[in-house]
């Protein structure tokens, strides 16, 4: 006689795939832009660019298709996972992808036209949802965590994939730049008051780099100056560059989640924003500095990307929670 466990059909792999997985091309885009950023200094190779480029892009089309498939053959896993008051923030990272890809993909007009406009749509509406998600529901402030900043402080990617003088940039700026200091807020309020995050969202503290240094890349590509406000908005992202890096010993007895990949793509946009910091002032400091950043993103990815696949390949993602 079987058991009634046995009895229970078990959970596909692919009915658990989650949509965090599209981290991975955030990392992966990340480094391939920030590299594109070193090398216009240096001159270093452009085909590393090319490799990089095309493996980020490879990642995003086998993660689509693979969170496709799953919407298909389980819908109602998909439902959930689009209710969940957590997971509903990683919807974004989809868009945010998308408009990763297209920039990478800039100097070849027709992907970069179709990936940029459906980053774009799906960047608007993912935060019109999660606004009106938050409105809607009851909230617990245990449920807030810095995940929070990907679904409306991602529309600061928007301006960074928009053409010169889009008008759209400025919308998508404003967007982002007004819930950024709302949102840190709350969450500043959580870390000091309420218990500490689970564990697996602990390399999420990370993406408290990432908001500061898009804004600062916004700004200087929208006004083309490097002002008071974008100096204010470079030194922000440097403390928390800083703060990140005197709390470092809190990362390193993690348990492995796929939320490592939280480290990679807020590294990469302190990175570029250092760069493009010395590219403004000639300032050295900002050069050595951002340099560093991409030699510390090197390391992430390396060391992220091997976990991922020893978790692959040990069956411990993709799996009922």
């Amino acid at each position: 006689m079987k058991t009634q466990d046995e009895k229970a059909p078990k959970n596909s792999w692919l009915q658990n795939f989650p949509i965090m997985f599209y981290t991975v091309v955030m990392g992966l885009g990340g480094l391939a832009l920030a590299y594109e950023r070193l090398n216009l200094i240096f001159g270093i190779s452009g085909w590393i660019f090319e490799v990089l480029r095309w493996t980020a892009s490879l990642a995003y089309t086998v993660i689509s298709a693979l969170y496709a498939a799953k919407i298909i053959r389980y819908p109602q896993a998909f439902t959930a996972e689009f209710s969940h008051p957590v997971r509903v923030n990683f919807f974004a990272t989809f868009s945010v992808s998308t408009l990763l890809i297209a920039a990478l993909w800039k100097d070849f007009t027709p992907v970069y036209g179709v990936l940029f406009y459906v980053g774009i749509v799906f960047q608007g509406i993912i935060s019109l949802y999660v606004v009106s998600f938050w409105i809607k529901n009851n909230i617990l402030i245990s449920h807030s965590n810095p995940a929070w900043f990907i679904p409306i402080v991602g529309n600061l990617l928007v301006p960074l994939a928009a053409p010169a003088g889009s008008e759209l940039a400025w919308y998508y700026f404003g967007v982002g730049i007004f819930f950024w200091p709302v949102l840190f807020a709350v969450l500043f309020y959580r870390i000091i008051f309420h218990d500490q995050m689970p564990q697996k969202f602990i390399p999420t503290l990370f993406i408290v780099i990432a908001p500061p240094a898009m804004a600062f890349l916004d700004y200087t590509k929208l006004t083309a100056n490097f002002d008071a406000p974008a100096k204010i908005m470079l030194y922000v992202t440097l403390f928390f560059a800083l703060l990140i890096l005197f709390m470092f010993k809190s990362f390193l007895r993690l348990k492995f989640f796929l939320s490592w990949w939280a480290f990679t793509f807020p590294t990469a946009a302190a990175s570029i924003a250092l760069l493009r910091a010395y590219e403004l002032s000639g300032l050295k400091f900002f050069l050595l500095a951002g340099s560093a950043g991409f030699a510390i993103l090197c390391v992430f990815i390396g060391i992220v990307g091997f976990y991922t696949i020893k978790a692959i390949l040990r069956a411990e993602i993709c799996v009922a929670e």
